[in-house]
């Protein structure tokens, strides 16, 4: 396997400086794969700080990535407010049942204590563990699910997405409480030196429009990004599926970095906004990282460093989504491979007919 001349922190800041440098970034999303780096069971991780972050050093290690993400779920700051979370033994772990059935026990929720409530206190001892331990040769961020998406988990799905018609003023004091909750979340993981990282799915332009994002999901979302802001870190932003009615609302949300998914063109993306922000993405995670041949991985990377080398914020090589637990370590290692052939400025003879 080659290896790389520069460190990711070293590459990162030559990369901003918009010097030559001897790869693009790459970040393969990894979620509970980390697990299997070390032989562990995916149910093993949610609850024990020090083997999540076992986990997350080992798969830096292993593959050589530019950037680890703590995460396991979506759900631990849902779970911490009173939901129920189903954690089967391998496998990642799914709402069960919200934690409210109706609109007149909202007043009964208020926002978890990270240090204490659920698992967030794990999530936070892995966040230490890593930044100890690598935080000085490679970025260190954790996962928060942003306001819309954790208040969909507070009161159901289904019943949330229709009280944005029936009941507008529920949804707000439950965005407002997921708000608060990411809020005192965020500032936990600022106050240990890690960079929040926000992931909205339920903002997707493939469950709900523009005018509803707009509404009851950007003034949120907004607010938790100035907030990281004022803590002195940038803000990646994912939201999974469609995005492209909403990217330039992203960037107004102050996002630095859009986590663009394998449904949207990078392309398109560097057009509507790549001026204001960086890109990152978009290898698909299942089609490709999972179950592609290695070779496939390589063109797929090739495609998207082709469409998007040249943004005007930069440009990461990325997985649309966290990576599938099964991802193959061959697929990994080949994206990286890809990125190292392509090199930066980038080789056009590597990047062959990506285009």
């Amino acid at each position: 396997m080659t290896k790389d001349r520069l460190k990711p922190l070293e590459r990162l800041a030559a990369y901003n400086r918009g010097d030559p440098v001897d790869r693009l970034p790459c970040v393969p999303v990894m979620g509970n794969g980390a697990a299997r780096v070390i032989g562990a069971r995916v149910s093993e991780l949610r609850s024990n700080g020090r083997l999540l972050a076992e986990a997350h050093i080992a798969a830096y290690r292993r593959f050589g990535y530019d950037g680890i993400r703590v995460f396991t779920d979506l759900y631990v700051q849902a779970e911490a407010t009173g939901a129920k979370v189903r954690v089967p033994l391998d496998e990642t772990a799914y709402l069960d049942r919200p934690a409210i059935s109706d609109v007149a026990a909202i007043d009964t929720l208020s926002p978890p204590d990270p240090r204490r409530d659920g698992h967030l206190p794990q999530q936070l001892e892995a966040m230490e563990r890593v930044l100890e331990a690598v935080g000085g040769e490679v970025p260190v961020s954790g996962a928060v699910t942003a306001p819309f998406t954790n208040a969909t988990f507070l009161i159901g799905t289904e019943n949330f997405i229709r009280l944005t018609k029936k009941n507008p003023d529920a949804v707000h004091r439950l965005c407002e409480i997921s708000l608060q909750t990411g809020l005192e979340f965020a500032k936990a993981i600022l106050a240990i030196g890690v960079t929040p990282s926000l992931t909205e799915p339920m903002s997707s332009s493939t469950v709900i429009s523009p005018r509803t994002f707009l509404e009851f999901s950007f003034p949120y979302l907004k607010r938790l990004i100035d907030f990281i802001h004022a803590g002195g870190k940038p803000v990646t932003l994912h939201i999974c599926g469609k995005t492209h009615p909403i990217w330039q609302y992203m960037a107004d949300a102050g996002a630095d970095c859009l986590s663009i998914d394998n449904d949207a063109n990078l392309r398109d993306a560097k057009v509507a906004v790549g001026n204001r922000v960086r890109l990152m993405g978009n290898v698909p995670p299942s089609a490709v990282m999972l179950q592609g041949t290695a070779g496939e991985v390589r063109e797929a990377v090739r495609q998207c460093v082709a469409q998007v080398w040249d943004n005007p914020k930069g440009y990461i090589v990325a997985s649309g989504c966290s990576l599938p637990t099964e991802t193959p370590f061959s697929n990994i290692d080949a994206m990286l491979e890809a990125v190292r052939e392509i090199g930066y400025p980038v080789n056009a003879t590597a990047l062959g007919n990506g285009e």
